[in-house]
């Protein structure tokens, strides 16, 4: 039976009326160690192609690896906080796999032994009843290395299929990985594509907070692999899953599994077969495409990495790492919201908007709260999402969106003002300050020229300058609105209606 093509759509509220979708998390994140898991080469982010790499990193014959402690400190502490059981004794294993990107032709990674299992986080998610609480089982939170990048060239997607030629960089292999395995995840259906957000979001979360990776994920140095099954409503068997591989943004994470839901109910629906396969999420529209057969455990021919001995953390160790653990996003959240005087609302927006962070450091370099939110979660947020990126990669900082504040409360500018030198920072003009000297976007302050202004405007319309002398104040609006036209924005709206008041009343 043909199998329809991937553009074809069941729509999500039909797919999840006829189907319960499973969902299993993947989340790779790569630590901020300064060596790399096995050797001593460094880990900088954007050197040169091919410059830090070593014999044991590129697999040369008698290299012999050496296990980095900060990595294992790194990976007991992530355990710790998602309330894994940290094991006594674990080992690495290598997974046989033949790609260009493993120099080896093996990752080192660790199998069946992994070194925490068994945790769970709880996550917030938005529902039309308000914000539900749900938690989610750990698995596992494993040990590996990454493996090197490959760029496809001259193709139109990037994609192997097209290209005219590849070009691999090993800098990235070797780098320390953790590798964080959620068990099966079976939720109100029409509350899948949310709560893979809202996992990742908290995970991000909780990594930063460790400080065991910057968990930037436009870099690459958290990725998401969102694998997803559907089974008919009622029905206790999993169906096949797909695995939508390296998923680079927390929005992308959503909209990937809201596609797999629709794409897997209408092959379904029609007598299809699912194939068990990776699959290529694309950010342009949301949808993803066909990778290559899934592989199962076996086809991996795990065997105990010889070359290493097994990692058997002191207990006396682990305990003292669990008391560097920081305060839960989850306390932070309730501490930072009783700080606000915000509604568990308002505190879910700021999260949905990816801005907690960013409004939190602007408030410390001495911003109101409402203030920082009302720019990070409305105009930047806006603006982020029309671009379809994470409003944490827009190129602007609390610093810029704190003078921004400053300068508004000062009165040198406007909220239509500030939304242009918010553009302009953004188009990489340089800081507010800067913005504004250059746009010419300071407000008109010059009471002389404001009161100009006004004239010109009463003198337009002398049936409006009636109408305020009769005492229909809010009439004044039309002068404020012809004076604001007239400075081309640049006016404060508030000082040009007490400005018209005066001048009408003749005071």
């Amino acid at each position: 039976m043909t199998t329809p093509s991937s553009d074809v759509l069941m729509s999500f509220e039909d797919a999840i009326a006829t189907f319960d979708p499973v969902m299993g998390l993947e989340v790779h994140v790569e630590l901020n160690t300064l060596t790399k898991m096995f050797c001593g080469c460094p880990t900088e982010f954007g050197a040169a192609p091919n410059t830090q790499v070593c014999p044991v990193c590129l697999g040369l014959p008698g290299a012999l690896p050496v296990v980095n402690q900060k990595a294992v400190e790194s990976a007991i502490r992530i355990g710790l906080a998602l309330g894994c059981s940290i094991a006594p004794w674990s080992r690495f294993a290598r997974k046989n796999y033949f790609y260009p990107d493993m120099p080896k032709d093996f990752q080192t990674s660790q199998y069946d032994e992994p070194i925490a299992f068994n945790g769970a986080l709880d996550i917030v998610v938005e529902t039309d009843d308000g914000p539900q609480s749900i938690t989610l089982g750990i698995e596992r939170a494993h040990m590996e290395e990454d493996t090197g990048k490959i760029s496809h060239l001259g193709g139109a997607t990037g994609r192997i299929h097209g290209a005219d030629y590849s070009l691999i960089d090993y800098n990235r292999a070797g780098v320390p990985l953790i590798e964080i395995v959620t068990k099966p995840i079976e939720v109100e259906p029409a509350l899948a594509p949310a709560v893979a957000r809202a996992y990742v979001t908290e995970l991000r979360e909780l990594i930063v907070a460790l400080g065991v990776s910057d968990a930037h994920m436009h870099q690459g140095s958290m990725r998401v692999d969102a694998n997803l099954s559907l089974k008919p409503r009622g029905r206790a068997e999993f169906g096949t899953r797909t695995e939508t591989k390296n998923v680079n943004s927390i929005r992308s994470v959503e909209r990937a599994v809201r596609f797999e839901i629709q794409r897997q109910a209408v092959v379904l629906s029609s007598g299809g077969t699912i194939v068990q396969e990776t699959r290529h999420f694309h950010e342009n529209d949301g949808s993803t495409t066909s990778g290559r057969v899934k592989e199962e455990a076996e086809d991996y021919r795990y065997f105990p990495e010889p070359d290493l001995t097994p990692v058997a953390p002191d207990e006396a160790w682990v305990e003292s790492l669990r008391a560097t653990l920081p305060e839960s996003p989850l306390l932070r959240r309730a501490r930072i919201r009783e700080e606000w005087g915000l509604s568990e609302h308002e505190m879910q927006s700021l999260i949905n908007a990816g801005a907690l962070d960013l409004v939190e450091q602007t408030v410390a370099l001495g911003a109101d709260p409402a203030d920082a939110r009302k720019w990070w979660t409305g105009e930047i947020a806006r603006i982020s999402n029309e671009r379809g990126l994470d409003v944490a990669v827009l190129p602007i900082t609390p610093a810029d969106v704190h003078r921004i504040i400053v300068l508004t409360s000062d009165g040198a500018l406007n909220d239509k003002l500030a939304r242009q030198v918010i553009e302009g920072v953004l188009a990489g003009e340089g800081g507010p300050d800067e913005v504004v000297a250059s746009r010419g976007l300071a407000v008109v302050s010059d009471d002389g020229a404001l009161l100009e202004a006004i004239d010109a405007a009463l003198a337009a319309q002398p049936d409006v300058a009636d109408k305020i002398r009769d005492g229909k104040v809010q009439a004044a609006g039309a002068i404020v609105g012809a004076v604001m036209k007239a400075t081309a924005g640049k006016a404060d709206a508030a000082r040009v209606r007490e400005l018209i008041l005066r001048r009408v009343s003749g005071a």
